[in-house]
């Protein structure tokens, strides 16, 4: 049963408090423990050299620096000396990878600057990047899972493109979360409480277990739960404002009837809270030596309150919103691994089935402020003749499913010839509903037939599907040269269903009663299909044991789809060519790690979502034109002593435009012959800083029997674009570069450990982006940002057994 969450946070923080003691003084603490300490030993930088990461990113499991692709992997130690927890934690230690945001589960990813800034829509394009809990694809339309991460393996970063093993929308690259699986050799648990608060906000805590019970010599299960407050440090302050509301009169003359209105009843300090709670059970049963069968279920729900983004116009960390505001995200995936060999062959079966529900209440009012200046805009009355409140809000409801399933072939990873293949199939389905409304708007209407008080609405259905086939062989022409081919045959299909427009047209065509089911409605019944392939080549040189160098021709897809407005043309697909040269070596008897890539990428054919401003302000995505990138992503991990471990990551991407994007034009669709351009050639693309690197310097010692270190972090990223559209970014501006340090310190003594630290020490405030809640060509003047998070205290306490 789920502890509540006040009665949880007062409990974090009690037991939280008793951390600093053990920090400065963790001999007397722990003084009544009968159990003799063992002899520390610092296990990030032992005497042997680094520790090996196995990872498998090419669906094998492989030492990383065999791997002849860039990835970066995150494993269990860095995750917890890192304090990660959710998605903006981890993201900002991946240097390739970039991401726009409005708030807990309203994020989009991103690689190697593969961006339009367009993306995030419930009914628009697929995501760049693939995302993967284990090995089930949760990529969804919109929104990122924003999975808690605890009792998590590793999380794995590929860049570039990963369409021969992992299909659509790994088009930039894939993240996957790899979690802790069952064991049989052993009982396990452990248990973390955190406090928290910020310096300019409230305060937050997190109690999180996990327990691995071998039930026989042959099967185990593993459970987690865990349950998260996260404090708020937004505010939501008094604001007056006043509407001129212009109408025409009935002799045509367009008069002003100004209305004042106020956000008192909204008005809330640190009103951006966050609570997350779920867990996940995986039963692990060894059917023979040959055969494991691994089913799992995991289950999230999140709710986050207010802005988390702020108006610097209102003052720092502050907004004025006129409207309810909350995001709630409720989400569980049941998934079933089947492993096992057929001869000498691996075989593996993977198949999953998620459900999310998405419920997002928002201050849409302005998008009212924009159009105020236009008559009979804004302008309401109601039965009685009396002037109401024009200030619009937003409400989003999506029901998302997704199953996939794949049947995968892997030869002996000993012989000269080595196959991997299989196929593939998945379905997602998303009925989508967004009102824009303003508060007695119905009754305004006198008897129009809209739906309650909605002045825009979309309702609708999309179900795609894909299937494919897939296979990747290497062959060994030398002991020390490897040639790597692989690829993947794909087919899409995609519908959409439903109504999307202004209220009044939704009885017109039928499509207000019954609602919100719609299935009397037949206004929106588009069809997109598509197929195709996508290939790899590479050729990789061992040149010893500890250094390798490898070259990599790789192509990547996005599906394309269906546009919301009736009349507008579907989407085709967009590619990805990427041409890489990449090393993984090891110096100094493997004391020092330095991995890289150069490439270079050619996004062909790129959707790009555009604003039709004449035909109700609605977001279209288009086929625009090619864009290219220039990169170099690097990371190094250096064990300088038994004690000290220094490691720094980076990342450079010149991402720009090769060829013009031209403007909407009267057929609502790109028209370069007018002679606008929405965004000239050589424009950078949005949301990628050039740089953006991170350093970290850990010091492990002993201090009595104390397990004892310090640690220091450094994340600094320059400027980014924040849209493409050279209109929408003049409105909306570019987000400055900016620097963060974060501290920690703490021990361990036994099976127990206590640290305190502080992110964001200098309380920079870091805009990661800059958002519009409506069209930034609408009210991109009102933009807001989406800052790095203030500075933050914490302390925390575990234990393991």
């Amino acid at each position: 049963m789920r502890v509540k969450t006040k009665r949880a946070g007062r409990l974090v923080l009690l037991l939280a408090s008793t951390a600093l003691a053990p920090i400065w003084g963790m001999q007397s603490a722990i003084a009544a423990d009968t159990t003799p300490a063992a002899p520390a030993t610092p296990d990030s930088a032992a005497n042997e050299g680094l520790m090996e990461i196995v990872v498998t990113a090419q669906k094998r499991s492989e030492n990383l620096q065999n791997v002849p692709i860039s990835l970066q992997a995150l494993g269990t130690a860095t995750l917890e000396q890192h304090q990660v927890q959710s998605f903006d934690d981890y993201a900002k230690q991946l240097p390739s990878v970039s991401f726009q945001s409005f708030g807990p589960g309203q994020s989009q990813l991103f690689f190697r600057g593969i961006s339009s800034g367009g993306d995030g829509l419930p009914f628009g394009a697929l995501p760049t990047s693939g995302f993967y809990l284990d090995e089930i694809p949760v990529t969804t339309i919109g929104s990122l899972l924003d999975v808690h991460i605890y009792d998590v393996a590793r999380v794995e970063a590929l860049s570039g493109p990963q369409g021969t093993l992992y299909g659509a929308s790994s088009l930039s690259g894939t993240l996957r979360i790899i979690t802790n699986k069952p064991d049989t050799s052993k009982f396990s648990a452990g248990y973390d409480v955190q406090g928290t608060r910020f310096d300019k906000g409230s305060l937050g805590g997190t109690i999180e277990g996990f327990v691995n019970i071998p039930l026989s010599d042959r099967a185990a299960v593993r459970i987690v739960g865990f349950d998260e407050h996260d404090g708020g440090y937004i505010d939501n302050t008094y604001h007056q404002r006043t509407y001129q509301s212009p109408h025409t009169l009935d002799d045509g003359t367009v008069v002003n009837s100004p209305i004042t209105v106020d956000n008192s009843k909204f008005v809330k300090k640190n009103f951006n809270d966050v609570d997350t709670y779920g867990g996940r059970v995986a039963l692990g049963i060894d059917l023979d030596d040959d055969w494991t069968v691994t089913p799992q279920v995991i289950a999230q729900h999140q709710r986050s309150n207010g802005s988390f983004l702020y108006d610097p116009k209102a003052g720092d960390l502050q907004v004025h919103d006129y409207a309810p505001e909350r995001n709630i995200d409720k989400w569980y995936q049941a998934a079933l691994t089947v492993e096992g060999k057929v001869w000498d062959w691996d075989v593996l079966y993977s198949g999953g089935y998620m459900q999310r529900s998405i419920d997002t209440h928002a201050d849409y009012s302005y998008y009212t402020v924009a159009y105020d200046a236009y008559p009979n805009y804004g302008y309401f009355t109601n039965s009685m003749g009396k002037q109401i409140d024009p200030t619009q809000y937003y409400y989003g409801h999506q029901d998302l499913t997704k199953q996939s399933h794949e049947l995968r072939f892997s030869s002996p990873s000993t012989n000269r010839w080595r196959v991997t293949a299989g196929l593939f199939y998945q379905e997602q389905t998303n009925q989508s509903q967004a009102n824009y409304y303003a508060p007695g708007y119905g009754s305004s209407q006198q008897g129009s037939p809209v739906y309650e008080d909605d002045i825009f609405l979309t309702n609708v259905h999309i179900v795609d599907r894909d299937y494919a086939v897939f296979s990747q062989a290497s062959y060994d022409i030398l002991p020390s040269v490897t040639l790597t081919g692989g690829v993947r045959g794909f087919i899409a299909d995609n519908t959409l269903t439903g109504f999307s427009g202004f209220a009044s047209d939704a009885a017109k065509a039928g499509c207000v009663t019954p609602f919100p089911s719609l299935n009397s409605c037949s206004y929106l019944n588009k069809k997109f299909n598509d197929s195709g392939e996508t290939h790899k080549l590479n050729v990789t040189w061992q040149i010893d044991p500890d250094r390798m160098v490898y070259a990599t021709y790789s192509t990547g897809y996005r599906p394309g789809g269906n546009n919301r407005r009736a009349g507008v043309e579907p989407y085709g697909s967009d590619t990805l060519d990427n041409y890489e040269l990449g090393w993984k070596t090891s110096w100094f008897d493997q004391k020092l790690r330095f991995n890289g890539a150069v490439y270079y990428e050619e996004w062909n054919n790129l959707q790009y979502a555009l604003v039709a401003l004449n035909s109700g302000s609605v977001t279209n995505i288009y086929n625009a034109g090619d864009a290219r990138v220039y990169g170099v992503e690097t990371d190094i991990t250096w064990a300088v002593t038994r004690s000290l471990t220094l490691s720094a990551s980076g990342a450079f991407n010149d991402a720009r435009l090769a060829t013009d994007f031209c403007a909407i034009g009267a057929n609502s669709n790109p028209d370069c012959a007018s002679g606008i351009i929405a965004a000239p050639k050589g424009t950078r693309l949005p949301v990628q800083p050039r740089i953006k690197f991170n350093t970290t310097a850990r010091y492990e010692f002993l201090l009595g029997e104390v397990d004892s270190f310090v640690q220091g972090s450094l994340n600094h990223q320059t400027s980014t674009r924040s849209f493409l559209g050279t209109t929408a970014d003049e409105l909306v501006g570019d987000s400055p570069g900016f620097t963060t340090v974060d501290i920690s310190m703490g021990g361990k003594i036994g099976n127990t450990s206590a640290e305190f630290y502080v992110q964001n020490l200098f309380d920079d405030r870091g805009g990661l982006t800059r958002n519009t809640f409506s069209a930034p060509e609408i009210s991109g003047q009102y933009a807001r940002i989406y800052p790095t998070k203030p500075r933050l205290f914490g302390v925390k306490f575990g234990q393991k057994f």
